[in-house]
């Protein structure tokens, strides 16, 4: 059965994102560093009227923070708050068939507690995202 996924580039690699998790894509604006926050958090920007918790992937997910330049992010909606997770680029929503992981495939760091399957587009394989997995598993870090 296919579903809509929002296709994305986090870390320099491919992504898929369950629509369901998407509220909207959006360009942030100016980011205010939040004192003694984690390092995950970039800081909290205004979006139509309310604040959203900015989280910087990269470091989410134990790789090289995200790039001071990118601003495209993914707003979602854990635990009630809202977040903007920042991505690379967005490239375009497809549906797909949601595929397991295979046994076979080796994972990394954040990767590994936040990629839930895979689909495949023009035949090459991408790793689905959890966005509540990247901030649950960031603020239980912390």
């Amino acid at each position: 059965m296919s579903e809509l996924f929002l296709v994305a580039h986090v870390a320099g690699r491919g992504v898929a994102i369950a629509a369901s998790q998407v509220e909207s894509v959006v360009d942030i604006g100016e980011i205010v560093a939040v004192p003694r926050a984690e390092a995950f958090v970039r800081g909290l920007a205004a979006l139509r009227s309310r604040v959203v918790t900015v989280i910087d992937t990269g470091t989410a997910l134990g790789l090289a923070p995200t790039p001071d330049d990118v601003r495209r992010a993914v707003i979602t909606i854990f635990e009630g708050h809202h977040y903007a997770i920042l991505v690379d680029s967005v490239e375009d929503v497809a549906p797909s068939e949601r595929l397991p992981l295979s046994s076979g495939m080796a994972l990394h760091r954040g990767w590994a507690s936040a990629g839930i399957g895979i689909v495949e587009r023009d035949g090459e394989p991408l790793l689905i995202l959890d966005l509540a997995a990247i901030i649950s598993d960031t603020a239980l870090a912390a």
